[in-house]
């Protein structure tokens, strides 16, 4: 696996893109499987995508339909990010079918927002939107965050640079991920 050097001259400051696996840069939604399952993101991150299959993916997607019809969709700013919506006053949403799962939600916002902003796109603000619920949650990126970030990244790269998956460990999100019959049959 190549990684890309990384210039680390300027004390604190993070780099903006890291290689994983292939040269790619790292995406939202593998930011976001990190915190939810490593054996999840070494499987999608190794182009096993079950996702395809999955009734719970499509509902989300649906949701997103029904909700926001004439709003733009996905848009691709950056390599590895989809913004669901991005609005003229500089906040970023990210729409989700449920909040289950809202922690790994908020960082794969908080990536996004970093990832903008260290390409030149400012600071912007994130709001979460799990409209089923009725509920938003407001995101910003703090200089603490922007550490973690680059930290969750190496970990990421280490994961996913790994000849097998990770050891599957049964959790709450197992039930209803799509990858269960990998891990469990």
């Amino acid at each position: 696996m190549e990684t890309q050097d990384i210039d680390t001259q300027d004390a604190g400051r993070t780099p903006s893109v890291i290689g994983v696996a292939a040269g790619k840069n790292i995406t939202g939604t593998q930011m976001n499987y990190y915190f939810v399952c490593h054996t999840k993101l070494w499987l999608f991150s190794h182009n096993i995508q079950m996702e395809q299959e999955s009734d719970i993916v499509a509902l989300g997607k649906l949701t997103h339909e029904e909700h926001y019809n004439r709003d733009s969709k996905e848009i691709l700013v950056l390599e590895g990010i989809k913004l669901d919506r991005i609005t003229p006053d500089g906040y970023v949403h990210e729409i989700k079918k449920s909040d289950r799962g809202e922690h790994a939600h908020i960082w794969q916002l908080k990536y996004y927002l970093w990832r903008l902003q260290e390409n030149g796109f400012g600071q912007l603000k994130g709001v979460l939107e799990f409209p089923k619920q009725r509920k938003r949650v407001a995101v910003q990126l703090s200089a603490e965050d922007e550490k973690l970030i680059f930290e969750k990244m190496a970990a990421i790269t280490e994961i996913v640079s790994q000849p097998k998956p990770p050891t599957a460990k049964k959790i709450g999100f197992c039930r209803r991920c799509s990858y269960r019959e990998l891990c469990w049959c």
